[in-house]
């Protein structure tokens, strides 16, 4: 495995203006995302935003051949999801929208749930219980203790709800390279895995699904599906380990702790 690459002081900055712009993408797709809306119309809004409005680019184009500047993934898919004209949202539709923005030769990597008008409740609580259980895992997250720790948070959350962790897709590290070491899975052993230090930044992005945690890929060769057909669900955080503890550097503004209540 490649040596896990620790951030300079200055590449943290570089990192979070990065992540910073990227919580701006997601601002203004959430007056966006409705009723109608084909996900082609969404990437094709993201790209425009990202070079014209924020003067950096989507790193996922180009990205091992991958055509969009983003990911779009409904219901049963649960990543990789390729935008298309023909793929209109849909009242009870669950959507997660995965994004990467390169500023200055650094990259942030993050993704939202978007639940298109009244959903069912499985599907509310699917949604509700992933993004808990992203926030389990970042919460462990400060220098000495482990990715299986991280790992270990998310999984217990999720089968604590009833709910099923796909293993073979994970969080990594990021900088320059959108996937640097190390993998950061979201099931795991307390203790287990590298001993996470200062600097080291990664994105903790969990995919949970309603049925079992079994995945297929489809012929186009991206767009993972669930098995059962059953929904699932994926939220996703860029993370710097800071002295004491750590920071989210894609966090949203309806996240931040003024915002909430």
């Amino acid at each position: 495995m490649s040596e896990i690459k620790i951030k300079t002081p200055d590449e943290r900055q570089l990192m979070r203006q990065s992540g910073q712009l990227l919580s701006r993408v997601f601002a203004m797709l959430d007056s966006f995302i409705e009723p109608g809306v084909s996900t082609m119309q969404i990437n094709e809004r993201v790209e425009e935003f990202i070079v014209n409005e924020l003067n950096a680019r989507p790193a996922s184009k180009g990205q091992y051949g991958y055509p969009y500047a983003l990911n779009t993934s409904i219901n049963e898919v649960v990543c990789h999801g390729m935008p298309s004209d023909k793929q209109l949202l849909r009242e009870g539709d669950i959507i997660n929208v995965d994004i990467t923005l390169e500023k200055s030769g650094y990259i942030a990597d993050s993704s939202k749930m978007y639940s298109i008008g009244t959903v069912t409740p499985i599907a509310r609580k699917l949604v509700t219980t992933c993004y808990e259980a992203m926030w389990a895992g970042i919460a462990t997250v400060k220098p000495g203790v482990t990715f299986g720790d991280i790992g270990n948070a998310i999984q217990r959350h999720t089968e604590r709800n009833g709910f099923s962790v796909v293993r073979e897709y994970c969080g990594h590290g990021i900088g320059r390279e959108m996937h640097e070491a190390p993998q950061v899975l979201h099931f795991g052993r307390p203790g287990s895995g590298e001993v996470l230090q200062e600097g080291m930044t990664f994105t903790i992005e969990p995919m949970i699904n309603q049925g079992n945690r079994k995945t297929k890929l489809k012929k186009d060769g991206w767009t993972v599906v669930t098995k059962d057909k059953k929904l699932s669900a994926q939220w996703e955080h860029t993370i710097l380990v800071t002295g004491d503890g750590h920071e989210v550097l894609t966090l949203r503004d309806e996240e931040r702790p003024s915002k909430i209540k």
